[in-house]
């Protein structure tokens, strides 16, 4: 049951994510710069920034709901940004041989995208008045979770061969025939 409700987590932040997506695609922003794909860069950008802001905060600050954070991150952000789009994109521009903007794109989707996701970061940790550089927390975090996570502790490649045999209608529970 709780993998079914993950899926719905999931499937939920998506649907959330793909609205917003298409309404932003919609606004204005899809005719600023009609050769440059101004709604799409500002989605990459937003979307950058909201996952480094979100996932720092509940990785090192905040406990939510595993659920809520699957629905967010996976379901929302992903489906919210749209590299797919922006590659797409961009081979069009350099079909097209508008190459500076092909250029531009390319530069300016990395460079402040990566400065949008570490916005989110420090923006985080400052309110929550945690060092900016801290990212002890978040191993902490990552060791629980594996401690806690059946299916990230000891055993899990077995348990998985054990599935996928089952559901062969293998038993591999038993041990070798004799």
């Amino acid at each position: 049951m709780d993998t079914l409700t993950k899926y719905l987590a999931v499937a939920g932040g998506g649907a959330l994510g793909a609205m917003l997506r298409y309404y932003i695609s919609l606004s204005g922003l899809s005719r600023t710069a009609a050769l440059f794909p101004t709604a799409t860069f500002v989605i990459n950008i937003t979307g950058s920034f909201i996952i480094g802001f979100f996932l720092t905060l509940v990785t090192e600050r905040i406990p939510i709901n595993p659920h809520l954070r699957l629905a967010v991150a996976v379901g929302f952000v992903g489906a919210y940004t749209t590299f797919s789009t922006f590659e797409y994109e961009t081979a069009r521009l350099v079909e097209g041989k508008d190459f500076l903007y092909a250029f531009l794109y390319v530069v300016l989707s990395f460079t402040v995208g990566f400065a949008a996701v570490w916005l989110g970061i420090v923006t985080a940790r400052e309110v929550e008045h945690v060092p900016v550089t801290s990212h002890g927390a978040y191993e902490r975090f990552e060791d629980q979770v594996r401690v806690n996570d059946l299916a990230q502790g000891d055993g899990t490649d077995r348990d998985l061969q054990i599935a996928d045999d089952q559901k062969a209608g293998v038993d591999s529970t038993r041990g070798p025939e004799r």
